[in-house]
């Protein structure tokens, strides 16, 4: 009996799954500067839609702040009201045919927004995983159905399809783990610690500079 099921499209179908979702999450703004954050910002020039990378260089100066050097100045505002109607939340500084975007400080509520925006599209990521492995499972019935796989071949390959899909949905869990430490650390580091820094006395301070430059 011959096997015609092959596990690996669908493992690739997987991956890229998981990688669209790595970009999806790498355009969230947590209050650092990310070029990505400009991916899914679309433009309507030359009587088309296009995304900001072809009409303009991306670079990040500081850490939170995105410059956008233009080519063509008459694209210059096209750009901006992209932007300013994007979800990005930032108005742009223009300066020639420079666009400046100043990322703000990451306030609580932000950050818990964030948070809930992200385990929303990791939710999304498990369910294009799972509706893969129903695809999957689907061409397996239809093959057994046929008689081109034996319930053994067919009980085996739904088990493989199984483990790849666990393994894959574990993956986002880390993925998402990773992400939302990230945004309580930017958090932190914009807002908890400079309070501190502000409460601390002259000593402590000294200090603490010491630690920094023994390092």
């Amino acid at each position: 009996m011959s096997i015609e099921f092959n596990e690996k499209n669908y493992t690739s179908k997987m991956e890229k799954s998981i990688q669209s979702f790595k970009k999806d999450i790498s355009t969230l703004r947590t209050g650092r500067a990310n070029t990505n954050m400009l991916d899914t910002i679309k433009v309507d020039v030359y009587g088309q839609i296009m995304p900001i990378e072809q009409l303009g260089t991306i670079s990040v100066p500081e850490a939170r702040l995105i410059s956008i050097q233009v080519w063509d100045k008459s694209n210059t505002n096209l750009i901006e009201s992209a932007i300013q109607k994007s979800e990005l939340g930032i108005n742009p500084q223009i300066d020639g045919q420079i666009i400046r975007l100043r990322i703000p400080d990451l306030t609580e509520e932000r950050r818990k927004d964030l948070i809930k925006i992200l385990k929303n599209m990791g939710e999304k990521g498990k369910i294009s995983i799972r509706n893969i492995r129903r695809e999957a499972n689907e061409d397996l019935k239809k093959k057994l159905k046929a008689k081109t796989l034996s319930e053994d071949q067919n009980k085996s390959f739904e088990k493989i399809i199984q483990k790849i899909t666990d393994d894959n949905i574990a993956n986002i869990d880390k993925i998402l783990l990773e992400k939302e430490k990230e945004i309580s650390q930017i958090w932190i580091n914009s807002t908890i610690l400079p309070l501190l820094w502000m409460a601390m006395d002259g000593g402590g301070r000294k200090k603490i500079k010491e630690e920094i430059l023994a390092t």
